[in-house]
């Protein structure tokens, strides 16, 4: 069973948009209907659904035009379905910014997997940017910090840091490839900029309550994110 993914079905035939409604309820979606081209960019806005499922004849704005303005704002899978079957009606919806591609009559078993693999590439998307250690996720996108569920005030050089620390943790990384990775260059021997960040996030991780992750300095060879104590094992 989904786990209540919201689904977006745009679709001017109301019995099909019924029907294919009925289906994906039936296998735990999350289901809202747009019967018009303009509706659905503003429920696509509103509501931000995990998937939109979008015809292609459609009043007011076509599914093409939908679908070039959606990705003006709009990441998630779109997944065009019409009854044109020639090839540059596909290549215009992919070109338009969609990831799929079905032709009517719509197979309900064909329809389940691929939009069953849209979401599952999403979320694989999404893991590779996040770190997770026990109470603290780290995200690449939103360049956030929330440990125990409370966002950690860092500002984007910090997490910057913190970021390239914790994605190699248990792992020491040495100030050249820090000052490299963060700043472009090569550690000329003097810069103290990445020294000042790493001041700076130690400092608030500490302040951060029962949190047993830590940013250790491992003299003359660079720094370490670890389990508080698992340092005194690399030293």
């Amino acid at each position: 069973m989904a786990v209540g993914k919201h689904i977006l079905v745009v679709e001017d035939d109301i019995s099909l948009a019924e029907w294919i409604s009925d289906y994906l309820l039936e296998h735990g979606y999350l289901v809202t209907v747009a019967s018009q081209g303009d509706f659905a960019l503003e429920m696509i806005a509103e509501d931000t659904p995990d998937l939109v499922l979008l015809d292609v004849m459609m009043p007011v704005k076509n599914g093409f035009d939908v679908c070039k303005e959606a990705r003006t704002f709009y990441s998630g899978p779109i997944l065009f379905m019409t009854a044109c079957v020639e090839d540059g009606d596909e290549i215009r919806g992919l070109d338009a910014g969609a990831d799929d591609y079905l032709t009517k009559p719509i197979r309900p078993q064909v329809l389940l997997a691929r939009i069953k693999a849209l979401l599952r590439r999403v979320s694989d998307e999404e893991q590779k940017q996040q770190l997770v250690f026990g109470s603290m996720v780290l995200n690449a996108t939103a360049k956030s910090v929330v440990i125990d569920k409370r966002p950690l005030d860092l500002n984007a050089n910090e997490f910057d840091v913190l970021w390239l620390l914790a994605s190699k943790a248990g792992t020491i990384v040495s100030r050249n490839e820090l000052v490299a990775q963060l700043r472009g260059f090569e550690y000329d021997g003097l810069d103290r900029s990445v020294d000042i960040r790493v001041s700076r996030l130690r400092k608030k991780l500490q302040e951060a309550a029962n949190l047993p992750y830590k940013v250790k300095t491992i003299r003359g060879k660079g720094y370490l994110f670890c389990h508080d104590g698992a340092a005194e094992r690399v030293l």
